[in-house]
């Protein structure tokens, strides 16, 4: 069989019919070359905004079975348009859903996780047609209902594909590659050519909206070469890849900030340390992801302070009224008004002071912070939001990013 690659296009590459008319002429050219095509869409532009709106309108609670059906109506329509198009101009293609695609999945509707792809069925459609156009964020779990995969569930579907065939993944959006911060924030931020696995899962994880954690994840997992880069455009973007690879190991590689967390607090007094085991079951039982823990002990009362997205704010809230049954005098605040900004870099394994002169950088300035955790790799402050960009603008001077 020829090369096969896997495309994924972003929903602001996708937005409208101009911009899948140009894809399609990008795509029939790769393969008048030889090349074998999986593409995986996101709906187009807004209308996944859209759809939510008009949920919003009914309820801010819905069923999360039908949300996960209506919601996979907007990469649908997009699959159907570039296979049209494809076809119009002379290449062989055909839409895949998800359940077509033979993409299964497993957990929560609304942020179900991969667990297994008909790579067989995907090699017989290669033979047969040169474009499969297969519908990104989607699968179907084992009652064939249709799921969704959170977000940047096209992503995560793109190099799924890609390992489940063994293929290079290439994501394509409306940025030119990876830099070392987000440049709306700071406008001198750097483009990477490189970056490691796991200084991108690390960044990912942390806020930066480039990628998506778990699509990065996959790729580690599976040696998966990944490429981003902005679409139809001829500027190099950047490959991730192994560190071991990498031309050079930075101390501080990037900076992230993540405006969309939740910073929770809950004491019981008279509680045993049973409180702590039941309190992270149900938090994990809710699919509820949890970033930065610290517990405090004083008078007999236990203190748990965490983060987490702030889009799992109804699956926390359902975790603390079960919680609640058995233990009814928990107090509970849960703070929006914070964020998270974290550096990341390879090289902070062989080189001390990096958190002293992050701390000082912070404290000199005025920053406060209200927790603060670290990786091998990583360091992230729990910060006041409206402090959140300028934290990024001092760390990315003094480490030169």
């Amino acid at each position: 069989m020829n090369k096969t690659t896997v495309l994924k296009f972003g929903g602001s590459s996708v937005s409208t019919i101009e911009k899948i008319k140009s894809i399609s002429t990008s795509l029939k050219d790769r393969v008048e070359k030889g090349e074998k095509l999986i593409v995986v869409v996101s709906a187009m532009g807004k209308t996944t905004d859209s759809l939510l709106n008009q949920v919003n309108q009914i309820t801010s609670n819905p069923d999360v079975r039908e949300l996960d059906t209506l919601l996979a109506i907007g990469e649908q329509t997009t699959i159907s348009l570039m296979a049209i198009t494809l076809n119009d101009i002379g290449v062989k293609s055909r839409s895949l859903t998800g359940l077509q695609a033979g993409i299964k999945t497993f957990g929560q509707h609304t942020k179900s996780k991969i667990a297994d792809i008909d790579s067989i069925f995907l090699k017989n459609e290669l033979n047969e047609f040169d474009v499969l156009v297969v519908a990104g964020f989607q699968g179907y779990n084992e009652n064939l209902e249709i799921t969704t995969l959170g977000r940047g569930g096209s992503d995560t579907s793109a190099v799924a594909l890609a390992a489940s065939l063994n293929a290079p993944c290439e994501i394509y959006t409306d940025v030119t590659g990876v830099f070392s911060t987000d440049p709306r924030i700071f406008p001198n931020a750097k483009k990477l050519e490189q970056v490691s696995y796991e200084e991108m899962l690390e960044l990912s994880a942390l806020g930066a909206g480039v990628l998506e954690t778990r699509c990065v994840e996959i790729a580690k997992n599976y040696n998966v070469p990944l490429y981003l880069g902005k679409t139809l455009s001829e500027e190099k973007g950047t490959w991730i890849m192994e560190s071991s690879n990498l031309l050079e190991k930075k101390i501080v590689t990037g900076a992230a900030l993540d405006k969309d967390i939740l910073h929770v607090t809950l004491s019981c007094k008279d509680c045993s340390t049973m409180f702590v085991k039941d309190l992270f079951d149900k938090l994990d039982e809710f699919g509820v992801n949890i970033d930065m823990i610290s517990q405090v002990i004083s008078n007999n009362i236990i203190n748990i302070s965490f983060t987490c997205k702030d889009t799992d704010r109804n699956f926390l809230n359902r975790s603390l009224e079960n919680l609640s049954t058995s233990y009814p005098n928990i107090d509970c605040s849960i703070d929006s008004s914070c964020c998270k900004v974290s550096i990341v870099g390879s090289g902070m394994r062989d080189v001390s002071g990096v958190a002293a002169r992050a701390f000082r950088t912070l404290c000199k300035n005025g920053i406060e912070f209200l927790q603060v955790t670290t990786s091998e790799i990583s360091i992230s402050f729990a910060l006041k939001k409206d402090d959140g960009k300028e934290a990024i603008r001092l760390l990315c001077l003094e480490f030169n990013i």
